[in-house]
């Protein structure tokens, strides 16, 4: 179990960092920074797709069967993602920007954002506990989707009216939630292995409601026969990287 441990740990503060890539994209020029994101955004959707149907949910047949219950989880996944998103775009607010008020949306981006580090710290480490490949594969797919959406947190933070500094700050704290996420995840397996049951397919729904909801829709904004077929290839090495993890 030490292992298991160690890779977890490992592997959520590689997750937790990538909160600092906002400190890297101010500089760098708009249009090339959309160029990149597309590419990660349809990679993403690759891994994500492939970690789900390649990697979790085979392991949960292989140990507990298909039966309702499975399917139930994995639709528990979808719908727990799908309510934390309609929370988050539910609060708006009319105020102007300015450095003495901050928006009530920038706050509830940043909840939302903690519960959903949270999430991802309990899916990598009841991944790590079906077996190392598996675990290696989530964080992956969570590492890479985290890139485009903690660019895409930073933005709504500044744009709330925090300052860059502030902005990397709190967005750092609410990735620290994922570790919380993966020793929780440790613990309650440690105290009762069966747990992972619900753990695994509840991860696959949601991988799946992010890549098919949130990711693929992003992909159908560009129409372009050439930039879509290298979304294409983007998409697909995603999946490939899952199936060499096998």
């Amino acid at each position: 179990m030490s292992i298991v441990w160690f890779y977890t740990l490992l592997s959520i503060i590689a997750v937790s960092l990538v909160s600092l890539i906002g400190i890297f994209t101010i500089s760098i020029n708009t249009n090339k920074l959309k160029k990149v994101l597309v590419l990660l955004v349809s990679f993403s959707a690759g891994a994500m797709i492939g970690d789900a149907f390649i990697h979790l949910l085979p392991e949960t047949v292989e140990r507990f069967g298909f039966g309702l219950d499975v399917s139930l989880l994995i639709i528990g996944g979808v719908a727990i993602f799908f309510i934390l998103e309609k929370v988050i775009h539910w609060q708006h607010c009319h105020n102007p920007v300015t450095k003495d008020h901050i928006h009530p949306f920038a706050i509830t981006n940043l909840i939302g954002d903690s519960i959903h580090n949270l999430i991802d710290g309990i899916i990598i480490g009841g991944s790590y506990v079906i077996s190392i490949p598996v675990g290696i594969a989530t964080t992956i797919a969570v590492l890479i989707h985290e890139i485009p959406q903690e660019i895409g947190d930073f933005g709504i933070l500044l744009h709330g009216g925090f300052s860059k500094k502030k902005a990397i700050f709190f967005n750092f704290i609410t990735a620290l939630f994922a570790i919380i996420g993966g020793a929780l995840a440790l613990f309650i397996i440690g105290y009762n292995e069966n747990f992972v049951y619900y753990f695994i397919p509840f991860a696959a729904g949601g991988f799946i409601y992010i890549a098919m909801a949130d990711l693929i829709p992003e992909l159908h904004k560009e129409t372009k026969v050439t930039k879509s077929l290298i979304q294409f290839i983007s998409f697909f090495a995603g999946i490939v990287i899952m199936i060499i993890l096998l």
